[in-house]
């Protein structure tokens, strides 16, 4: 018996050691070069003038005015983006879970944004946001505004416009996990709800919202985190320092600014870290939220 277990054991290990090589070379070591060079003075073009400089880069980092900047215009992005795509993605859950023909070409459409690729995507959100573009020219016509709107170069506009960017892309993903997450309550609550002459707001507060608690969490946590990683969008838009007013600076273009413009990799590094220290406290909320929705039987 024992040894029928330990084959499988030896099975077991070699279909997962791709993954566990992937996982130790471009996880596992890049974290650990990464935290000894969060600790020195790296120039990427002079690597031998490197010198220990202690908890320097990491105090840099948190006393940069350029770093909070980046902080705050994710935090004005997100707060915009999780609202719009939450309320998309159960909209269209709800209305997807009702219909009962055509259901998987509808699926279909609303998720095409998702594995369209983010360059092309952009693009094309490009094109029709543009001040030549369709969209301003309806606004116009519509008097919804005087002149065409330059948002790349405006103060606040350029965060809303790319959560509205990203909730298009991205919406579909959610509306995927809340379909699911709706599908498994038993309809037999609803049932009972209606002969209590429950309304349809009623049932979507005191049953839906309730009982799909471990999607929104996963759902909320995911966009956080992914909003903190959002590079793409501003890169094909912006300068490294998120145009006049910075206001399109994220907390990874200015990482990647430290590292492949300025050649600071020990700065660049401690920001990385500092991020990854983030990311991992909100997963972990995440996971204690998760965890006590399953002790009380949500």
């Amino acid at each position: 018996m024992k040894k029928k277990l330990s084959s499988k054991h030896i099975w077991g290990y070699i279909f997962i050691s791709p993954w566990i090589m992937y996982f130790c070379v471009f996880l596992v070591y890049p974290f650990i070069l990464a935290f000894k060079n969060s600790f020195l003075d790296l120039n990427v073009l002079e690597p031998e003038k490197a010198h220990f400089v202690g908890f320097g880069n990491w105090i840099d980092a948190v006393s940069d005015k350029l770093f909070w900047k980046s902080i705050f215009n994710i935090i004005y992005n997100q707060s915009i983006f999780i609202a719009l795509t939450f309320l998309l993605g159960l909209a269209f859950a709800i209305l997807l879970k009702e219909i009962t023909f055509g259901g998987a070409l509808f699926r279909t459409i609303y998720f095409l944004p998702v594995i369209t690729s983010i360059t092309v995507a952009m693009i094309i959100f490009n094109f029709i946001s543009s001040p030549e573009g369709p969209i301003q020219a309806l606004l116009m016509k519509w008097n919804i505004i005087s002149e065409p709107i330059f948002w790349r170069f405006d103060k606040w506009l350029p965060m809303p416009i790319l959560a509205v960017f990203n909730s298009w892309k991205w919406f579909g993903v959610q509306m995927i996990i809340f379909l699911g997450g709706l599908m498994s309550i038993d309809q037999r609550i609803y049932e009972a709800a209606d002969i209590d002459g429950a309304g349809w707001f009623r049932k979507l507060f005191s049953i839906t919202i309730p009982l799909l608690k471990p999607q929104i969490v996963f759902v909320l946590t995911m966009n956080i985190i992914n909003g903190l990683q959002m590079f793409t969008e501003v890169f094909m838009n912006f300068d490294l320092y998120g145009g006049p007013y910075n206001s399109g600076l994220t907390p990874v273009m200015y990482l990647y600014a430290k590292g492949f413009d300025k050649m600071q990799m020990g700065d660049a590094s401690a920001t990385g870290l500092l991020l990854a220290s983030i990311i991992y406290l909100l997963t972990m909320i995440q996971l204690r939220i998760l965890n006590k929705g399953e002790e009380e039987g949500i």
